[in-house]
Formats: structure tokens, C-alpha cells, sequence
């Protein structure tokens, strides 16, 4: 489904998103085995203690909960248009006994905070969902202290490279495509990230690439089966089936990533651009 939450006064009328992969339990499990060291790494050495930190699009909050321990006793938040992925959020940080990280409502395009308010504003593959990603990178600069920081990382579906070539996989990523596109998103964000920082304004930034890597049996068999139930998932299949896949479709791709998720000889690799600026 769609999240609507109004914008910044300075930027007038409601944004509409939909979110490409839904947010059922299969979506919030992968996403809540992500951390500051295999998400963040290259903002990591720029943070200290006591910074302030918004992280955008927080999604359940594991990244966003390291990174508050990085820059502790900073206020740190984190904002997603999403009730389900904060109220995942809340149940983390309530288990970690973390009684200082906020977690609010907040859309990319028009965050609900003043001028100037953080240190750092960050951002993990979230610009690839945004209808306006270089507006995304401006509301996120405008939130940042004068001297602070804006980091983002973006997945590039495109990129993406495999072995063994599982029949269903190469159908897979074209369908994404089709589905993220559709939702006026784009999955080949990477190598946009450039682009999109130029656009926004952000001069003074320095760019990188990073990958995740799937290439023992635990983590191939989890990333295997972590896809699989997304497409049997409710949201995505909804949105696949109306871009024209069938269930058989949806079927035959989940069963490609089963079959992926079990080969001894599964390699996957997720490019990943990265931006830091200096707002």
C-alpha cells in the first residue's frame, strides 16, 4: 500500500510513495539483520560522540540503532512513512534497552523538522523508492547542520551478479524492474547516485562503492529464502500481478531462489553507490 504524510510547509502538496518491496515479516526480517559495519561503513569515520543523527527511511531500525550507539549520547531519529517498520523499530530498540532513540513519522520528500537541526542526515536504499530522489538529497541537506553531513547508499539492481544463472533469476530482476518502475521508483540507483547529489546541490561530496557479498551456505540459503518469501508475499504480488506477472510467474521466480539458495556453489554480489557531502 501506498504512505501519504504531508509535507514540509516549505514544500508544498502531499507525496505519495509505494513502497516496492511492502513491508511483510519476510521484507522486516531481512531488514533487520542489517548494521552500521555492512551498511554504513563508509560514513562510520566521520561520526563521534555526541552528534545528532537522522536516519531517513529508517525502515525496523537496526541501522539506525548502531549508529546511535556510535555517536552516543547524541539524539538520534529515526523517521519512515511506514506504522509497520516503526513499530518494528520501537520493538528493537525497547529489546536493546535503548530509551533514547526516537522513532517518528516522516516522508523524504518533505521531513517534519526544522532548518538545521542534525549533524548527520543518512540514508540506506531509500532514494531508489523516492519519485523525486534529488528532492530526497535537498530535504536531507536543508535538516543538516551548516558544516554536518549527508550520506546515502543506494542498490543497483542492474548490477547485480550471480552464479550459478538459476533459471528465474534473470525473470526476477526484470520484474522488480518493471514493478519499481511502475511505482515511479528506480532500481538501477547505483550509478545514479552522482547525478541525483548534483542535481540536489551537494558540491562538496566525495563518492564510493561498496558490495554485499552471499557466497557461504548460511547466507546463501537465508538470502535465498529471504527473496523467495517476498515474492510470495502479499504487497509485492499484489503489485507484480498488476503490472502483468502471473502467479506462476511469482511461483517460478520463488522457486528459482530456493533452488539459488541451496546450490554449494551460490555466489551473489549487491553493488551498492554511496554518497558523503559536506552540507
Amino acid at each position: 500500500m501506498s504512505h501519504t504524510v504531508s509535507g514540509h510547509p516549505g514544500h508544498p502538496g502531499d507525496h505519495h510513495h509505494r513502497y516496492t518491496h511492502g513491508h511483510d515479516a519476510a521484507t522486516i526480517a531481512s531488514h533487520s539483520a542489517r548494521t552500521a559495519v555492512d551498511s554504513a561503513a563508509y560514513l562510520v569515520p566521520v561520526l563521534s560522540a555526541g552528534m545528532s543523527l537522522l536516519d531517513v527511511g529508517c525502515g525496523p531500525g537496526s541501522v539506525t540503532l548502531d549508529l546511535a550507539r556510535l555517536v552516543s549520547p547524541g539524539q538520534v531519529v529515526g523517521c519512515d512513512s511506514a506504522p509497520e517498520a516503526l513499530e518494528a523499530a520501537r520493538a528493537t530498540a525497547a529489546a536493546s534497552e535503548d530509551t533514547v532513540t526516537r522513532f517518528v513519522v516522516g516522508d523524504a520528500l518533505g521531513l517534519p523538522f526544522d532548518d538545521d537541526s542534525f549533524d548527520v542526515v543518512h540514508a540506506h536504499q531509500v532514494l531508489h523508492h523516492m519519485s523525486d530522489p534529488a528532492q530526497a538529497l535537498r530535504e536531507m541537506a536543508r535538516v543538516a547542520r551548516p558544516g554536518g553531513w549527508v550520506a546515502a547508499r543506494e542498490a543497483d539492481y542492474g548490477a547485480m551478479v550471480w552464479y550459478p544463472d538459476v533459471p528465474g533469476l534473470q525473470e526476477w530482476r526484470a520484474l522488480y524492474q518493471v514493478v519499481a518502475r511502475a511505482n515511479g521508483a528506480e532500481p538501477d540507483a547505483g550509478r545514479r547516485i552522482r547525478a541525483w547529489a548534483t542535481a540536489a546541490g551537494l558540491t562538496d561530496a566525495t563518492f564510493s562503492t561498496s558490495v554485499w557479498t552471499y557466497a557461504d551456505r548460511e547466507r546463501c540459503r537465508w538470502w535465498g529464502e529471504s527473496q523467495a518469501q517476498r515474492y510470495a508475499g502479499e504487497k509485492f504480488a499484489e503489485q507484480a500481478l498488476a503490472a502483468g506477472a502471473s502467479q506462476a510467474d511469482l511461483d517460478r521466480i520463488a522457486a528459482a531462489w530456493r533452488t539459488w539458495g541451496g546450490s554449494p556453489e551460490g555466489w551473489f554480489a549487491l553493488l551498492h553507490g554511496e554518497v558523503l557531502a559536506r552540507v
